[in-house]
């Protein structure tokens, strides 16, 4: 590596070296390294693919679409935004060539352990709404409970007695992920059905009562949760690949 300038800054030319102290002295240094290795693996294992081509018809339909989503079919509008993003019309189409590419390279990494990881992950991505009324002692929260149960309304004891911010929206605290639950909490509710009221439950300090409004199971079937899990396991492939990687840092 040499040390000639690649970077100018008020005319002032930055070597390669001076870049690294630069980096070095914020602490950057490992994470700017890390991305080039990254996007080494990843172009070299693009370079491997057996059928690396993208249908032209495919990348031009692509593009397209982006334009209408983006309200860019005016042809001067679409360049101006090309010129405002540092693109010409040829780069942008093998920007888009090279996102089905590495969508192909994604699938067919992850997808001998895509089932496996989705199960091992499920109880993570399973979620379920709840209403909850958080007091700070069991008397009465036991005493809300025995309300419940003889017809008072949840959403009304949640305003008059919770503590959390939450008690404006009735209590309601939206989705959650089982994973992420306490333990007793968790348990309390995989044994009980929407609009069933769970509890007193002793959580830290405080006593809790919980109302199950819906179980969200996670599926494969969903395209985000899919998608999620395999940017996870692509991630952990190029990490793998790049722990086989000797590598030197050499500046003159």
């Amino acid at each position: 590596m040499t040390s000639e300038s690649f970077l100018y800054i008020d005319d002032q030319p930055i070597s390669v070296g001076q870049v690294i102290r630069y980096l070095q002295a914020n602490r950057k240094l490992d994470g700017f390294i890390g991305e080039i290795v990254r996007q080494f693996v990843i172009e070299r294992e693009l370079q491997a693919q057996q059928d690396s081509s993208v249908s032209s018809t495919v990348v031009e339909q692509a593009v397209i679409d982006f334009r209408l989503q983006n309200q860019l079919t005016d042809p001067q509008q679409f360049q101006e935004w090309l010129a405002g993003n540092g693109l010409s019309n040829e780069a942008f189409h093998a920007q888009v060539g090279m996102s089905f590419r590495l969508k192909r390279l994604k699938e067919e990494a992850t997808a001998p352990k895509l089932q496996e990881y989705f199960i091992e992950r499920k109880v993570f991505l399973d979620r379920v709404v709840l209403s909850r009324i958080i007091v700070a002692d069991k008397e009465l929260a036991d005493e809300l409970y025995s309300q419940i149960q003889e017809g008072a309304k949840f959403e009304q004891l949640a305003r008059e007695f919770s503590l959390t911010d939450d008690r404006i929206m009735n209590g309601m605290v939206g989705p959650v992920s089982r994973g992420t639950m306490p333990d007793i909490l968790r348990a309390a509710i995989d044994l009980v059905k929407p609009s069933d009221v769970v509890g007193p439950l002793g959580l830290e300090d405080r006593w809790g009562l919980f109302r199950v409004e819906e179980f969200m199971s996670a599926s494969l079937d969903d395209p985000q949760i899919k998608q999620g899990l395999e940017d996870e396991l692509f991630e952990q492939w190029v990490g793998e690949r790049i722990q086989q990687l000797p590598i030197r840092l050499q500046v003159n």
